[in-house]
Formats: C-alpha cells, structure tokens, sequence
C-alpha cells in the first residue's frame, strides 16, 4: 500500500521544477502562515496551498494534509480553552480541575486556539504537498555539496515518513480484520509496534549505509590545476534547470513583498485578549486573493494544437506543388539543348 504521502512523479510544474524553485514557492506560503494571525490571510495561504496540491495532482497527499491538520487543529482549540481562562467573554465555568485549577471556558481563548490550530493546518497541508511533489532525490543532488551528511538526513526523512504512515495504515487494517472476537485493539498497540517496526527499518538502514561507505571520513579533495576542468565537471553535476523555476522564484518573490508591504500597512489587526478583534480591511483582502490566486501556479497551459489539412485543401496543395514540379522539369528538358543524349525511357513505356 502506498502513502498518500510519497513522491509520484508526473509531469507538472512543480515536479518538473528545480527543488529550489519549488521550495521557495511553498517555503513563502509557510512564512506567510508564521507572520499572520488574521483568519482571512490564514484562510487564503490554506487554500493556495490546496489549490497547488490538487492541480499538482497530489490530491490525495491533500486530502490526508486536511484531515490531519483539521484534526490537529481542533486538539489545539480545546486545549487552549481549557488551559487558558484570560478573556472577557465566559462561556462556561467547568470548577476546579485537577493540576488546571479553576477552569473557565472563554471566547477569546478558543478564538486564540483557532488561529493557532489553523496555522498548523496550512503548515500541514504545505508540508504535504512537498513530500508528495519534490523529489527527494533532487534535493539530495542540491545540497549534497553544501551539506551532505545534513541532505541525507533530511531525504532519509522524507522517504522514511510515508513508508511509516502506509505501515500505519496496515497495521490498523490488520487490526480490523480480526474479528469481533478478538480482543479490542487501542492506539497503545499500534503504537508500540509501529514504534518497533520503525527501530528495525532505522537499523537496516543504518547497517546499509554503514556497508556504502557512508562511515568513513570524506577524502579530503586536492585543489584542481585545471579550474576550466572544474568549473565544467561543476556545472555538469549542478541540477538542471527548469523553464518552470521563473514562475515559482517571481511568485515566492512577490508572497514575500505582498506580506511584508501588508504587515506595514495593517493587515494583522488582530488581537484576542481581553477582547476579541479582527480588522477584515482592504490590505488583508488584497493579500489574502493574492495567495488565493498564487495556487494556480503549478497550472499547466494545454499544448498548441497542429493544423490539419482538410483533404480537399490537401490534395489541391499536392496537386499544386506537382504541377510546379513539372514545370521545373519541363524547363530543363528545354534547356538541355538538341545536341544532349536523349532521356532513357520509362519501362513500360
């Protein structure tokens, strides 16, 4: 069974482009998501980051990125609203609890919680939409030279991830094709075993580097006389680039600046405590369609269509360029002169 989660190649834009460009795209819908507490812009880098997915084609790494993050989401506003009493607005008075005190249930505290938990929503549904649109393998090729021990890590994450989810998923299938007679089977199960399976693939896989040479210290590399000869070995083993890398470099470019400009000129008025307050303005509309519309990037435009000829205006364009073919025969036959030897005959003439 496949993760929702694992890379699938196909050929969009945001495969197709260099994990630098892809990255900046959705490493700009990330910061966005960390600035701003407003809802509409939260709203807005959420369904941008929606949007790319689906057009991507990840629709299911999405749909598992919006269940988790909902899910998450809605933990983080009823532990907010029980751990938190600050705020004007009570909406229950639950006593004392222990370790908590007295516990009071306030507006403000689960509008608080919602802002978080849905930042943590568009951060799970961005993180999705890497893990199932770049390749982990280019971006291994990428910092390979900056960082190579640090890249490994980082794409031995990134494939071990999705491998532990569809264990998950089996596990819990597994679970349920027992029966009705055997035993009720928790989380507390699945999570030890999921934690052991995943303790053995960390062995095999350390044991596998281990045999590649991945232990040993890195030769130290001698300066090359010839910096022609390495400047070229450097640019052959550099990634490629992609026609598709100015779309996603503009349009992180102009997320970036967008946030920035609407940071200044107020587009986060929004505070929670003692009272709650939300400031819905032009900027906050303005960056919030600019997101909703920076989605459509992995978009691709459908090829030209050829023209076809019709067959009549094939065959009058054939008919055409024989007679012009004859003519030209015709000419040098004439321009041969009666002294030249005549043509051989056609067999069959």
């Amino acid at each position: 069974m496949r993760s929702p989660f694992a890379y699938t190649p196909r050929r969009g834009p945001l495969q197709s482009a260099s994990p630098a460009a892809a990255v900046a795209y959705l490493g700009a819908l990330v910061v966005v998501a960390f600035l701003y507490s407003s809802p509409l812009v939260l709203i807005g880098a959420g369904a941008a980051a929606v949007l790319a997915g689906l057009l991507a084609g990840a629709r299911s790494a999405v749909r598992a990125g919006l269940r988790m993050g909902l899910s998450l989401a809605l933990l983080i506003v009823a532990i907010n609203a029980l751990v938190v009493s600050r705020g004007e607005t009570v909406l229950a008075r639950l006593g004392e609890w222990p370790l908590l005190g007295q516990v009071d249930v306030t507006a403000e505290a689960i509008a608080a919680g919602a802002s978080i938990g849905l930042r943590a929503a568009v951060v799970m549904v961005v993180a999705s939409v890497y893990s199932a649109c770049v390749d982990p393998d280019r971006v291994l090729r990428a910092l390979r030279p900056l960082a190579g021990r640090s890249a490994l890590t980082a794409t031995l994450v990134s494939r071990l991830v999705p491998v532990a989810a569809a264990d998950a998923t089996r596990l819990r299938d597994a679970a349920q094709l027992r029966g009705p007679g055997a035993a009720a089977g928790g989380w507390s199960p699945l999570l030890r075993r999921l934690l052991a399976g995943s303790f053995d693939r960390s062995v095999d896989v350390a044991a596998t580097l281990e045999l590649r040479g991945y232990a040993l210290e890195q030769p130290r590399r001698r300066r090359s006389r010839r910096p022609a000869a390495a400047a070229a070995r450097r640019a052959r083993s550099a990634e490629p680039r992609s026609r598709f890398d100015a779309r996603f470099y503009a349009l992180a470019a102009a997320i970036l600046i967008a946030a920035i400009a609407g940071k200044a000129l107020g587009a986060d008025d929004v505070h929670t405590y003692p009272t709650i307050h939300v400031a819905l303005g032009p900027a906050a509309v303005a960056l919030s369609t600019l997101l909703i519309a920076s989605g459509l990037a992995p978009l691709r435009r459908p090829p030209a269509r050829r023209r076809t000829l019709a067959p009549s205006a094939l065959s009058s364009d054939m008919y055409e360029k024989g007679t012009a073919t004859a003519g030209r025969e015709a000419a040098a036959l004439a321009l041969r002169g009666p002294a030249s030897a005549p043509l051989p005959e056609a067999p069959g003439a």
